[in-house]
Parts: C-alpha cells; structure tokens; sequence
C-alpha cells in the first residue's frame, strides 16, 4: 500500500470522529433509534459500528438537524486533515485577520484557518451559525478533497442536472466532479437541490464517499 493511501485509510478515523463537532456531541456505543428511513442508513451504521460516528447521545443521531458553516468546516478541515505543515508563515495566521465573524478563539477557528489555505473557498464574512446549503457545503468538500488527496484536473462530460438552473454559477464546476466522484448522486428526477439546508446525514455520507474515493483513487506521487 502506498504512503498516500496509507495516509487516506487513517484520514478515514480522523474525518469520522471529527464529526463529533467541535467535541459538542457524545460517543455514542448503543444503536441510534433515529435512522429509520434515512437515506444512507447503511453507511452511518457502518461507521457507527465501528466506533467512528459520534451521536448527540447514545442513542441519537439526529440526521435531520442541519449542518451549521462551523460545523461543516471543522468536518472537511479535520475530515481531510487539511493543515498547514508545508506551508511557511512569517506569523503564525489568526482567523480574525481572515473572517470578519469568526474569533481567534473560536472552537472552530483553526478549522477555517487550515481550510482558508488548502484551497477552501470560505466568504470573508460568513456567519458561522448560518446552515449551510447542499452546493455550499459540496463546493468546499470537493476543494479539500482534491487538495487533500492531489486528485489531478479531470475533463468531463457535465452531467444533466434537472435543476441546473437553480445552482450557484461559481459552484458547478464542483458540483459535476462531486458526481464524478460518486460523492453526490442525482435523485429520481435527476435533481441536485442545491438550495436545500444540509443535514447531518447527508454530510456524513458525503465525507464517507469522498474518504471511499481518495482511499480507492489516491496513489504515492
């Protein structure tokens, strides 16, 4: 196995347990009673059961609520263990310099800060209590995801998406190659819904599948 792919199975704990949030949540070692029907049930079982997914409690998971910027950030940063080691700074980054609403002292800061210089484009002003939307959090999991694992550029052909119309300009390019990389699917009527409020399911299947690829694709440079 090489060094890279080594690296990306034990990024797979590491990005998992990162879902706990900022250390908000509580381990959680019976079954979630919360997951009837949930879409991706399986794979947010499958991590569970190997002790890599945090719940609210015990027995919760709360797939529903959704996925504040906070939140979302610390999952990719600390998902992807984006970080700051190869890069040289004459001072070390505070957060505040970089965002108008994030504090130096943040639970979250560091998160932003890594992200920010991995290639992560975060707005200035982002509030970070506000939910994030299924094209903003994509858009930045596929930037620290081809970051991460060096993915080179990939030409493709752009996937018919029903509601195309409806997405952020700037966020298409991402979205395309987030279903390339099978991190995103289509639903039955080849919608994307990218204006929906992210869940905590749907982000963790997310990161799983984006983890799944870099695990299978990545290779030692």
């Amino acid at each position: 196995m090489s060094t890279r792919k080594s690296a990306f199975a034990a990024i797979t704990t590491v990005a998992i347990l990162s879902f706990s949030f900022g250390g908000q949540l509580s381990a959680a070692d019976s079954q979630f009673k919360d997951l009837n029907n949930v879409s991706g049930k399986e794979k947010i079982i499958s991590l569970k059961d190997q002790g890599l997914l945090k719940g609210v409690s015990d027995t919760q998971f709360l797939p529903s609520s959704k996925v504040t910027a906070a939140q979302g950030i610390q999952l990719i940063s600390g998902g992807l263990q984006l970080s700051l080691a190869a890069i040289d700074f004459n001072k070390a980054p505070q957060a505040s310099g970089l965002f108008t609403h994030v504090k130096d002292t943040a639970w979250y800061a560091e998160a932003f800060i890594n992200a920010h210089y991995n290639g992560v484009e975060i707005p200035k002003d982002i509030d970070p209590a506000k939910a994030l939307t299924k094209e903003e959090f994509t858009h930045m999991l596929i930037q620290g995801m081809e970051k991460a694992g060096a993915l080179p550029m990939i030409k493709i052909a752009p996937a018919n998406i029903a509601d195309d119309s409806e997405l952020e300009p700037s966020y298409q390019g991402s979205i395309q190659r987030s279903l390339v990389y099978k991190v995103n699917t289509l639903d039955a009527n080849e919608k994307f819904h990218p204006k929906n409020e992210i869940t905590r399911a749907e982000a963790a299947v997310m990161l799983y599948n984006a983890l799944e690829y870099l695990n299978a694709h990545t290779k030692s440079s």
